[in-house]
C-alpha cells in the first residue's frame, strides 16, 4: 500500500486520543516483530483501542481505505503472525485486558483478549477452577492470541488445546460489524459453528474482543516425575507405552540433551541428572482428585518408563522441586534462542510415530547439513524441531538447501499422518508449506472463506496462504 497516510490518519485521530494512536519510532519498532527470528516489518501506525466500539470504528476506516490491519498484543508468537508484513495498522489489544466475570456456578468466564494467560489461570485457581491451556509463554501471552492461534501447551495431552474451552466469541468483522459467534452453553447445534471458525484463524477473519471460556474443577493432587534416558529414541518410544498402560498424564514432555544443557546455563537454581550417558529426559505429571489413585498412576508410569529403558525415575518431593523442573521446561525455547539464531518448526505426528519423527529429523539434518535440538509435548506427538544456525554461513542459512530440507521434513511428517503445526500456527513463516497439509480443493475452500468474510483482504494480509 501507499505510504501516504493523509487520507485516513485524521479519521483515526477522531476515534482515538493521541496517546493511543502512535507513530513514534519506539512504538513502530516494538510492533515490527514478534518472537520469530529474522523478521522485522514496521506498521505505519499503532492503534490501541479500549472498547469494542473503538475496534469497530477503526476497522470501518481501514476497510473503506484498504488499509492492512494486523491484530497484536503480547507478540509472543513464533510464526510471524503478529508482524505487519504489509504495513498499515498494528491493532494492539493490550488495553482490552479485563477479566469481566468468573461464573463459578456455571464453570465459565468472560474475558477480554488482552488478559495474560497466567493471570487468568491464577484468578480461576483462587475460586477452585481450572483453565488448562498453558503455553510456555503463559506468563506473557494473551488469551486473545491463544485463541487466535489455538495455543496448546503441556496440559493439552490430558485436557486439550484452547479450542476445547472456547464457548463463545465477540468478534468484529473487517467491515466493522460486531457479532457473537455462538452461545454461552456447553451444547450448541444451532447453525454453523462460527466460534470454532474463528478459533485458530490467526486474525485473518475478524478481531476478537470478548471470549467466553469453559472451566473445570482444579485438580487437588499432582505428582511430577523426571526420567533420564541413554537414548532419545527410547525416551520417545516410552511415550506410547505409558498410554497403553492405561495412564493419561497431565503433562508428558520430551527434552533432548542439548536442550537441557543450554537451559541449565540459562536458568539458575535447577539441578537434574546430566551425565555423559544421558541423551534425553521425559518430564511426566499426573493429577486428579484422589491422592491414592493419582499416586498409583504415577507408580505405574514410573514402572513403564523403567521397563522402556529409563536410567532412573525421580519424583519431585516438594512443590519447589516441581516448580523448578517445570521452570526448566518452560525456559527451553529462550535458552535455545540465547545460544544461537534458530528456526523452530512445530511438527506433530500421531504419538506412536514420535520415534520415527525423531529419526527422520536427524537423518534429514545430516542430508541437508543442519543441526537440530528437539523438545516438546511428547504426549500428544508435538515435537519442536529447533534448527540452529551455529557455524552455518549466512548463504547456507538463507539459501535454498535449508528450505528444501525443511520442506522434506514436512513432507515426511504429513506422510506419517501428521501436520506442519501443532500449536504455533502458520502465520508468515509456514505459509509456503500449506500445500503439503492441504490439497488444492481444501486450500481453495479456505481462500473462499477468507474472501467472503474479508473481501478487501485487509485483515492480517500475507499470512496463512502461499503466494499464488
Amino acid at each position: 500500500m501507499a505510504e501516504d497516510t493523509s487520507n485516513w490518519l485524521p479519521l483515526l485521530l477522531q476515534i482515538l486520543p493521541a496517546d493511543r494512536l502512535r507513530w513514534d519510532e519506539e512504538s513502530l519498532d516494538a510492533y515490527a516483530h514478534d518472537e520469530t527470528e529474522d523478521l522485522h516489518v514496521r506498521p505505519q501506525v499503532v492503534c490501541v483501542p479500549e472498547s469494542v466500539e473503538e475496534v469497530s470504528a477503526i476497522l470501518k476506516v481501514a476497510n473503506a481505505h484498504g488499509i492492512p490491519v494486523t491484530p497484536a498484543a503480547a507478540r509472543t508468537g513464533l510464526s510471524g503472525g503478529a508482524i505487519p508484513v504489509k504495513g498499515g495498522i498494528s491493532l494492539s489489544m493490550e488495553r482490552l485486558n479485563r477479566i469481566l466475570s468468573i461464573d463459578a456456578a456455571n464453570f465459565q468466564a468472560t474475558v477480554e483478549p488482552g488478559v495474560i494467560n497466567q493471570v487468568f489461570h491464577e484468578a480461576c485457581k483462587e475460586q477452585g477452577l481450572f483453565y488448562p491451556p498453558d503455553p510456555s509463554s503463559w506468563g506473557s501471552s494473551t488469551l486473545g492470541g491463544n485463541v487466535a492461534y489455538n495455543a496448546g501447551g503441556p496440559k493439552a495431552v490430558k485436557y486439550g488445546v484452547t479450542s476445547a474451552y472456547v464457548l463463545n466469541l465477540e468478534v468484529v468483522l473487517p467491515n466493522g460489524d460486531i457479532l457473537w459467534t455462538g452461545a454461552n452453553t456447553l451444547k450448541n447445534s444451532t447453525g454453523y459453528n462460527l466460534t470454532q471458525l474463528f478459533v485458530g484463524s490467526e486474525g485473518t477473519l475478524g478481531v476478537i474482543t470478548k471470549i467466553v471460556l469453559r472451566l473445570i474443577p482444579y485438580p487437588k493432587v499432582s505428582f511430577t516425575l523426571l526420567a533420564p534416558f541413554a537414548s532419545a529414541e527410547a525416551a520417545c518410544a516410552a511415550v506410547a507405552k505409558i498410554f497403553q498402560a492405561g495412564v493419561t498424564p497431565s503433562g508428558l514432555e520430551f527434552m533432548e540433551r542439548d536442550a537441557i544443557d543450554w537451559t541449565l546455563k540459562y536458568v539458575d537454581g535447577v539441578s537434574i541428572p546430566t551425565g555423559p550417558n544421558i541423551e534425553a529426559h521425559l518430564l511426566m505429571e499426573v493429577d486428579g482428585f484422589d491422592e491414592e489413585a493419582v499416586l498409583k498412576e504415577a507408580e505405574t508410569m514410573a514402572a513403564v518408563v523403567e521397563e522402556a529403558g529409563a536410567l532412573d525415575v525421580l519424583f519431585a518431593q516438594t512443590a519447589a522441586e516441581r516448580d523448578a523442573i517445570w521452570k526448566l521446561r518452560r525456559r527451553v525455547g529462550e535458552a535455545v534462542k540465547s545460544h544461537s539464531i534458530y528456526k523452530e518448526e512445530d511438527t506433530v505426528v500421531p504419538r506412536a510415530k514420535l520415534p520415527d519423527l525423531l529419526r527422520c529429523v536427524k537423518r534429514i539434518g545430516r542430508e541437508f547439513g543442519f543441526q537440530s535440538v528437539c523438545y516438546g509435548h511428547a504426549g500428544d506427538g508435538n515435537l519442536h524441531v529447533n534448527i540452529v544456525k551455529g557455524d552455518m554461513t549466512d548463504a547456507d542459512w538463507h539459501g535454498p538447501k535449508l528450505q528444501e530440507g525443511i520442506r522434506t521434513l514436512f513432507q515426511e511428517v504429513v506422510a506419517m499422518g501428521g501436520t506442519i503445526s501443532g500449536e504455533h500456527g502458520i502465520g508468515w513463516v509456514q505459509k509456503d508449506y500449506m500445500n503439503l497439509a492441504f490439497n488444492a480443493a481444501a486450500l481453495g475452500l479456505q481462500r473462499q472463506l477468507k474472501a467472503s468474510i474479508d473481501p478487501k483482504g485487509i485483515l492480517n494480509p500475507g499470512k496463512m496462504f502461499p503466494e499464488r
